[in-house]
């Protein structure tokens, strides 16, 4: 097991590593780190480049987290969602599979470890092993963007509403855990966001006339 644990660590931190933000932009002959608030991310790509471009990424970055989840799955024919107690193999793997992905995106040994939040990846990641709490974390990333046009506080809220989902639709011990972590995660790598945001000078999108 623990040499399972330790390939798809490895393949996921890899697969994670390939910066989409930086590619993509870089076919549009920008430098993301130079521009807007120059991070790697869906989020600044949209902000600089438009709502193409930007929707491309993230959609790429969701990908990655699927399939640095799914791997262990494909390749050894795991099942994701049997993860009765907290010692279940299965699960493990898959999450050692998506937890290399997400280190990767936000620490690439490509960019310098520097990368982005992590969010779309976690959302790919997550439809493999929570499909149910993260489809009511994106649900409510929709409406509180909608309210407040910051992607930053919808992305938070997605993060703290998994373990939360996880209690209340009476998910096992590793499940709950495993949710919380990712929300913990997801609150650190939005801390310079979040003292933005009690400062009043968070970046937001506008609705255009």
């Amino acid at each position: 097991m623990f040499a399972a644990i330790g390939i798809f660590v490895l393949l996921g931190y890899l697969i994670g590593s390939v910066n989409f933000a930086v590619l993509v932009a870089k076919k549009h002959g920008v430098d993301i780190l130079k521009e807007g608030s120059g991070n790697p991310g869906a989020t600044n790509v949209k902000r600089v480049l438009g709502k193409g471009p930007g929707n491309l990424v993230f959609a790429l970055d969701a990908l990655k987290g699927f399939v640095g989840a799914g791997l262990p799955h494909l390749l050894l024919r795991v099942d994701a969602s049997a993860s009765a107690s907290g010692s279940d193999i299965h699960f493990v793997v898959c999450v050692a599979g998506f937890v290399g992905t997400l280190l990767g995106h936000c620490f690439s040994c490509f960019l310098k470890f520097k990368g982005g939040k992590g969010v779309a990846s976690t959302i790919g990641g997550l439809l493999v092993l929570l499909p149910i709490p993260i489809l009511i974390g994106a649900t409510l990333w929709g409406l509180v963007f909608l309210v407040s046009r910051y992607v930053s506080l919808a992305s938070i809220v997605l993060g703290v509403s998994l373990p939360l989902s996880c209690f209340f639709l009476k998910y096992g011990q590793s499940q709950f855990w495993f949710a919380a972590a990712i929300a913990a995660f997801n609150v650190w790598t939005h801390r310079s966001n979040i003292g933005r945001l009690l400062a009043g000078t968070e970046n937001c999108f506008v609705k255009k006339a």
